[in-house]
């Protein structure tokens, strides 16, 4: 019961108050420019969200390895060529199985190779493992549920403002404002929501 308990709770975090792109103002270029459509923002969220799962669990248990090694140093080139090899990867399968939403995900899909919403994810992962009394599989499993976590919480984000910005397209807003301006400043409005959520304890 405790750890199920515990679970909702990273979940309720990184989803509302600690949201990876509206809490944490990550992946802030990848939000705007993927969520034009519905379609292609839950096709990013959730390539963005197995990415992430693997990405996090592959990473944690290499760390180990560096740590045991002593080649803590190559930490961050480390987590950079595995999430290459594992968007390459996505980005093969998901050309196999779909080619449609394959063309729909266009640029974005080689560009969560650079998703600074995933090496940040991966990085509290590890420190917070660290100085910690787990056991591997306990640390193991701690990368993979929070893993899961941020990139649902990334995922709604997504989603949201995808939603947001279809019905911005039927509104009457001013000229000046259409497009990308008004994009611009419904991300801002969704972050203060965020923000006052944190703020509040949520």
């Amino acid at each position: 019961m405790e750890l199920f308990v515990t679970i909702i709770g990273v979940l309720m975090a990184s989803v509302f108050s600690g949201n990876i792109v509206f809490g944490q103002s990550m992946a802030v270029c990848q939000l705007l420019g993927s969520s034009k459509k519905m379609n292609t923002a839950v096709g990013v969220g959730t390539a963005v969200l197995i990415v992430n799962v693997l990405a996090t669990v592959i990473c944690f248990a290499l760390y180990r390895l560096l740590v045991y090694l002593n080649l803590e140093y190559l930490r961050i080139i480390t987590f950079l060529l595995i999430t290459v090899a594992l968007v390459s990867g996505l980005n093969i399968l998901m050309r196999k199985v779909s080619k449609r939403l394959h063309r729909s995900l266009g640029v974005y899909l080689p560009l969560i190779t650079t998703n600074c919403a995933i090496f940040q994810v991966m990085n509290i992962t590890v420190n917070s493992v660290l100085g910690q009394s787990y056991t591997f599989w306990q640390g193991f499993g701690f990368a993979a549920v929070y893993g899961v976590c941020m990139g649902l919480g990334f995922l709604a984000a997504l989603v949201l403002m995808a939603g947001v910005r279809t019905k911005n397209e039927t509104a009457l807003i001013p000229k000046p404002f259409r497009g990308f301006p008004i994009a611009l400043i419904t991300a801002g409005l969704i972050a203060m929501v965020f923000a006052g959520l944190r703020f509040s304890g949520f």
